[in-house]
């Protein structure tokens, strides 16, 4: 009975030094592989050398030394945290040299308009340089710090370079003041998926943007157009911020929509990727440019926040949701103080001449020219509204769609405007030159199309009437100075409110930090 336990002991106790065994093998397998993936690219044999406990040591030492670097440090700390810290891109891209084909994709970002550095592209370039030369590294911690950083700057980098291409370098949100367009931007899970991708070049040639308008203005930029009355210099910076505005994930996938093009004083409504009607609109006035008609850069003062003059016509992107024919104008606080209550003071008959209601606390007021307009609260104290007819301001009709800043499109009886090459002159709402073409456009051959058509032809006794469209459309107010137009030219226009140098200066600040 002895003999069996003691029997019975020996083949336990073979059975725990054998698992020891095994699981040190194992082990020892697991410590090599890092520095063996190393080693057949280079030919090193330091990288024999490396083991793994010693390499996650060093890893995370190195991580957190380059965190303030890095532009989601949070993100790739909890990545390689959730992956014990392994160098998982060494191990995967290294061989058949993949990171050198990321490395020069990196160093031909300025095909995007991006200065490569933004992506340490020289960097990486020499890490990668470094651990290919035989002679470079010579003792197994120098190998450490070496994966470590080659790891931590390539994930980096191919991060940055993915979120640029997919969703822009930097957040419109983030810099204009007057920005009201949803805008996706890349989050942990797009972000992890690229670090999960095997095959670089062609995930790398994937994300190349492919919209005929991108690729026109990168030709532009690569073969040194020079815009009419401009240097090939200048030229380059407006190609550049107009190939950022492209990258923004600001719209969906609609067959249908409007959009206006602020800088080109245009709306066309566009169906199936064609346009199928344009027209002339005036736009909101916009701030004094002085030296930024130059596409200079602002300094480091102006640089911390966009200055929009309180007229400008927002970048929004909304649905169209009804039509106002006939419509009454709620005249808003700003208008009231700075024009209309100055012209109710220099003429007691101007608010009854212009068909002006005045109000005090929901109150129809009976005799407004009693009231003393020069009063400089005047037009916080009151509410104005003009009502329905000929010489409303907002003209026959006004199309309505949700916002945070009360724009929307409208008719005017100001059609002497629509002659002008300069059309920023609105307080902020944008006229279009064609609202009963643009009302079919939207309603096409139907019921509510025909009243619509009735109403705006009425010349006395015009009461508003809302019309809701049977399907609400999206409608996109837009800033580009550049782009392709249908014959294939590039067309250019003037920075009418410095958003220009605004995005350009951002972007620069990018290259430098």
């Amino acid at each position: 009975m002895k003999k069996n336990n003691a029997t019975g002991i020996k083949i336990h106790s073979l059975l725990i030094l054998m698992t020891a065994i095994f699981t040190l093998q194992a082990c020892k397998k697991s410590d090599s592989e890092i520095g063996q993936v190393f080693f057949k690219e280079t030919k090193n044999k330091v990288f024999k050398e490396v083991q793994n406990e010693a390499f996650i040591s060093v890893f995370k030492k190195t991580l957190e030394e380059k965190k303030s670097s890095l532009r989601n440090p949070k993100f790739i700390a909890a990545y390689y945290e959730s992956n014990e810290y392994q160098p998982v891109l060494m191990t995967r891209h290294l061989p058949k040299e993949q990171l050198k084909v990321m490395a020069d994709y990196l160093s031909k970002a300025g095909s995007h308009g991006l200065d490569p550095q933004i992506f340490a592209a020289n960097s990486l370039a020499d890490l990668l340089k470094k651990v290919y030369d035989k002679n470079a590294i010579k003792t197994v911690d120098e190998a450490y710090k070496v994966i470590a950083e080659l790891e931590i700057m390539a994930a980096n980098s191919l991060i940055d370079y993915s979120n640029a291409l997919q969703f822009g370098m930097i957040s419109p949100r983030k810099i204009y003041a007057t920005y009201y367009t949803e805008t996706k931007r890349p989050d942990s899970t797009s972000m992890v998926e690229v670090l999960k991708v095997n095959d670089l070049k062609r995930y790398l040639d994937s994300i190349q943007p492919k919209g005929s308008q991108y690729l026109a203005l990168q030709q532009g930029l690569a073969s040194g157009t020079a815009a009419p009355g401009h240097t090939a210099e200048e030229t380059s910076r407006m190609l550049q911020v107009n190939l950022e505005r492209l990258r923004w994930k600001n719209r969906k996938d609609d067959k249908k929509f409007v959009i206006v093009n602020i800088p080109d004083f245009r709306l066309d409504v566009i169906e199936n990727e064609k346009s199928i009607l344009n027209m002339k609109v005036c736009v909101g006035e916009g701030r004094e440019l002085k030296t930024t008609d130059l596409l200079k850069e602002y300094d480091e003062v102006d640089l911390k926040k966009d200055r929009p003059f309180s007229r400008e016509t927002p970048q929004l992107g909304s649905m169209i949701h009804s039509v106002q024919v006939n419509p009454v104008w709620n005249i808003p606080e700003s208008i009231a103080t700075k024009e209309i209550t100055k012209h109710a003071a220099a003429d007691r008959y101007y608010l009854s001449n212009n068909n002006i209601d005045v109000f005090k606390d929901g109150e129809k007021i009976e005799d407004p020219e009693l009231i003393d307009w020069s009063d400089p609260n005047a037009g916080k104290n009151y509410f104005f509204k003009q009502r329905s007819g000929n010489g409303n301001s907002l003209g026959k009709i006004k199309f309505l769609f949700k916002n945070e800043v009360a724009v929307y499109l409208h008719d005017t009886p100001a059609k002497a405007a629509f002659n002008q090459s300069m059309r920023a002159v609105s307080h902020g709402c944008v006229r279009v030159e064609k609202p009963l073409e643009l009302a079919h456009a939207l309603f096409g051959d139907s019921k509510q199309y025909e009243q619509i058509k009735t109403d705006m032809a009425q010349t006395e006794g015009q009461q508003a009437r809302d019309i809701a469209l049977p399907k609400q459309i999206p409608v996109y107010l837009t800033y580009f100075t550049s782009w392709k137009a249908e014959d294939g030219t590039l067309q250019f226009r003037k920075d009418v409110y410095g958003l220009d140098v605004v995005l350009y200066s951002y972007l620069q600040k990018l290259g430098k930090s």
